[in-house]
Order: structure tokens, then C-alpha cells, then sequence
């Protein structure tokens, strides 16, 4: 359902969701036979006026940010004020007995319970809408089916790691959050390190690329971008959707690049290096890391953030007997845990998307330099814009609230006019490539240069 992980990670990693790890979306950047050769074309790429789908597609996903919003305060809202959440933890203590079992049979049936009531929403928004504009052509079993391995993923980790928080908070009610923010730390590092291998090959099968000559010329790229040991998977998503992705994921020996076979498809081998240098850029600069250390951060802050207002929150005697709470260490106050933090996550998300787009601004930098294709990384995302419908130009909104990544239109802009290397300039992260001037495979390369991009 709709990220069911959520709610576990709003409990452990409240920050999480503001520092979005770097590499979660597509990007496309510049390509590859100039990986040694800058191109001769200096052509610019014009940004492709949104066409009246895509317009639609905008508004209407602004309005469902609200809705989904307004659902995410109101759902912990009525488990509280009905005195769902307290009866929901007397039914699991009588069939649990036991403290752990009880707690994680509660922590499971909220999670189910939440996912049921929601569903309506999340099958709007995740099937009937991506269909009603073309971007899915999933079928429901398959759809139903990965929502279900979801749900259960979400109430398995839930279920086995609820009660870290709760005995800390029964153990130590002043200093829980401090022990648990450090506790979480090798949980956050495991998830990442797990996911590539256990939790994606769920939903979908990986691969080795089906084109070598390319997968040679991506590798040629990451061993000029200094980087060993990462692995480059392509993903079968062409059987549910029809728009383009790439990203990174995974840390030490489980990192790895992704591609899906959709961008293999609409991209040219050019293209699609771009996105290899982009996604090069993230790994060589250490965004994942990074974001990893300002989600240890981000959760310290958050949870002490929850510590301080619900203990408050605690005190009122309306509220104790309205929602039947008297104790922080009692697990019915995990929806007023997860309200509050929901509500920090919101104060904080421009923060975290700022430093997000930062990021992604950087990888393209990255990817330009290595590549010196301007005219592929620029093409490159107006596809991006035509097979996602997006919005090259969004408002203030959305740039605030909502954008990850820096604009299309701006990155169309960037990769026209970033070109420090025609001037006898050395780019920000030239010290960051292993070789400069012509490499292995000049002949062609120079070939390619002299003609510009196909």
C-alpha cells in the first residue's frame, strides 16, 4: 500500500523522508563516446513546453499531495480520538499474554488495519491514475500482488522491531530517544545494504544489460570515474510501465546501479551514458553515504522532537481521557508518535528536498565533465519530460514541497551552458577521473566527435 515501510520508517528514521537518499528517481545526464572526447556541437536543446496531459497531470498531482496529506494527519487522528489504538492494544495483550508478542501483534494488525482503510487512495493514486494517462500498463493481480508483498514486508519489519523503542522508553522515559536514535543507525545501514538483494528482486527481475558493447562502454566510464566493484542491473519494468528510471542503491558490496529496460529502449547509447555518469556522480561523491549520516542525524533531532512534545502532549488531562493514553511507554501512543513525527517531517521536508536537489545538481556537474556531451545530456532529459509528463517548469509549490530534483527545465538550461572545459577551465571534479585526453577507444570516439550527436 502506500509505502507501508513508511510507517516503520517514520518511527525509526523520522527524518528519512526529508533526506531522501541520493539516487531514489530518474536522471538523465550525457553520454558516452565523448566519455574521452568533448563533443564539437554546441547546439543547445530547447525545453519542450508541457503539453495539456502533462499539465493536467501537474495540477492534479498537487491536489492529491494535499489529499494524501490531510489522510496521513487524519488516519493517527481517528485511531487516538475513537479509541481504536487502546483497544487495538487490549485485544493483543489478551491473545499476545506476553509483552513482545503482544507488541508486535499490535504493531502488525495497525499496519493492516491502516493499509485497509486506505486502500480506496492508494488504488486511485497508484493504479487507476497511471493508467488513466498512459504512464502504466500493469495489470491488477500484479499490481495487488506487489501491494500485498509490501504490506507484509512493512508488518514484518514493524513487528520484529517495535519493541527497541517501546523497552527503551520503558527502561530510560528521558533519554529512549538518544538509544534508540543510535540503535537505529545499524538498522538504517542493514536496510540499505539488504535492499538491492532481498526486498527489490521481490517486485521485479534483475539482470546483467542484455547490450554488452554498451555494458562495456559504462564500465570503461566507471573505471575513468575511479569506481570499483559497483554493478550495473537492468530491471524489467517495460511489462508494467512505460516511463524511464535509473538509480543507485545499495552500499559497500551490495551498491549498484539500476537501469530500467524502458530508458534502455527510448535512450540512445549516448543518453543513456549520461545517466550512467550521472548515477557515477552520486556513488563518486558520496551522496548515499551522506545521506545515510543525515538520516542518523535527522532521526536523533526527530525523535527528540517526539520526546519532547509528547511527554507535553502527555500531561493534558483532556487528552488522557479522551484517548485513554497515560504513559509514553504505553505501544497505543504509536499513533501520537507517528503524528507528531509526521508533523516534523512536514516543518522539515524543504530542507531535506534542498539538499536533495543540491545533490542531484552536483551529479549532473559530475556527469557533464566526464562526459562533455552537452547536446545528449540535455536530449536526454526533455525525454525525460515526454515519457514521465512532467513539468519543466513547475511553481514555487512544488519546488518548495514536493521536488527532489532540480527542475528539467533548469537542467536543460545547465547542460546547454556548462562547458568550463571550452575555455581552458578545469571542471569542479576533473580530480575525480582517472585518465584525461584520448582513451582506449579514441578512433571511435573521435569519430563521433567530429559528426555531433545522432
Amino acid at each position: 500500500m502506500r509505502s507501508v515501510v513508511l510507517i516503520f520508517a517514520l518511527l525509526w528514521t523520522v527524518f528519512l523522508g526529508s533526506f531522501a537518499l541520493a539516487g531514489s528517481t530518474a536522471r538523465g545526464q550525457t553520454e558516452q563516446t565523448a566519455l574521452v572526447n568533448p563533443s564539437t556541437n554546441a547546439d543547445t536543446v530547447a525545453v519542450p513546453p508541457p503539453s495539456a496531459k502533462a499539465l493536467r497531470y501537474y495540477r492534479s498531482g498537487n491536489l492529491l499531495w494535499f489529499v494524501d496529506l490531510a489522510w496521513g494527519l487524519a488516519m493517527p487522528m481517528l485511531w487516538l480520538w475513537t479509541g481504536a489504538s487502546v483497544r487495538l492494544r487490549d485485544f493483543s495483550w489478551r491473545v499476545g499474554q506476553r509483552w513482545f508478542v503482544a507488541l508486535a501483534i499490535y504493531a502488525a494488525l495497525y499496519l493492516a488495519i491502516s493499509a485497509l482503510l486506505e486502500f480506496p487512495f492508494t488504488y486511485y493514486v497508484s493504479y487507476v491514475r497511471p493508467h488513466s494517462y498512459g504512464l502504466s500498463h500493469q495489470g491488477f493481480p500484479k499490481w495487488f500482488g506487489d501491494a500485498l508483498k509490501r504490506l507484509g514486508v512493512g508488518m514484518l519489519l514493524i513487528a520484529l522491531l517495535l519493541w527497541i523503542p517501546y523497552g527503551l522508553m520503558a527502561r530510560s522515559p528521558r533519554h529512549w530517544w538518544i538509544y534508540t536514535s543510535l540503535m537505529a543507525v545499524p538498522v538504517l545501514v542493514s536496510l540499505v545494504l539488504v535492499m538491492p538483494i532481498w526486498f527489490d528482486p521481490l517486485f521485479n527481475r534483475f539482470g546483467p544489460m542484455h547490450d554488452q558493447a554498451l555494458e562495456a562502454k559504462i564500465l570503461a566510464l566507471a573505471d575513468r570515474a575511479g569506481i570499483e566493484g559497483g554493478r550495473v542491473y537492468e530491471v524489467d519494468k517495460g511489462r508494467d510501465t512505460s516511463t524511464v528510471n535509473a538509480y543507485v542503491t545499495g552500499l559497500f558490496g551490495t551498491k549498484r546501479i539500476v537501469l530500467w529496460d524502458t530508458l534502455l529502449a527510448k535512450l540512445s547509447p549516448d543518453e543513456v551514458l549520461c545517466v550512467m555518469g550521472h548515477e557515477m556522480g552520486h556513488f563518486a561523491l558520496g551522496h548515499v553515504l551522506i545521506g545515510l549520516l543525515l538520516s542518523c542525524l535527522g532521526n536523533l533531532v526527530g525523535l527528540g522532537f517526539i520526546h519532547w512534545t509528547v511527554t507535553r502532549l502527555l500531561r493534558w488531562d483532556w487528552l488522557r481521557t479522551r484517548t485513554g493514553l497515560d504513559r509514553l511507554a504505553d505501544v497505543a501512543t504509536l499513533p501520537l508518535l507517528l503524528l507528531v513525527g509526521k508533523v516534523f517531517v512536514l516543518a522539515t521536508l524543504p530542507i531535506g528536498l534542498a539538499i536533495s536537489r543540491h545533490q542531484e545538481f552536483e551529479a549532473d556537474r559530475f556527469a557533464l565533465e566526464i562526459t562533455r556531451n552537452n547536446h545528449a545530456c540535455a536530449s536526454t532529459f526533455v525525454k525525460l519530460q515526454l515519457n514521465n509528463l512532467s513539468h519543466p517548469r513547475p511553481g514555487p509549490f512544488y519546488k518548495l514541497w514536493r521536488a527532489s530534483h532540480p527542475s528539467l527545465g533548469d537542467r536543460i538550461d545547465f547542460s546547454n551552458t556548462y562547458r568550463p572545459w571550452t575555455t581552458g577551465d578545469e571542471g569542479r571534479y576533473e580530480r575525480y577521473f582517472r585518465s584525461k585526453g584520448v582513451g582506449p577507444n579514441d578512433e571511435a570516439n573521435s569519430d563521433h566527435a567530429s559528426n555531433g550527436p545522432p
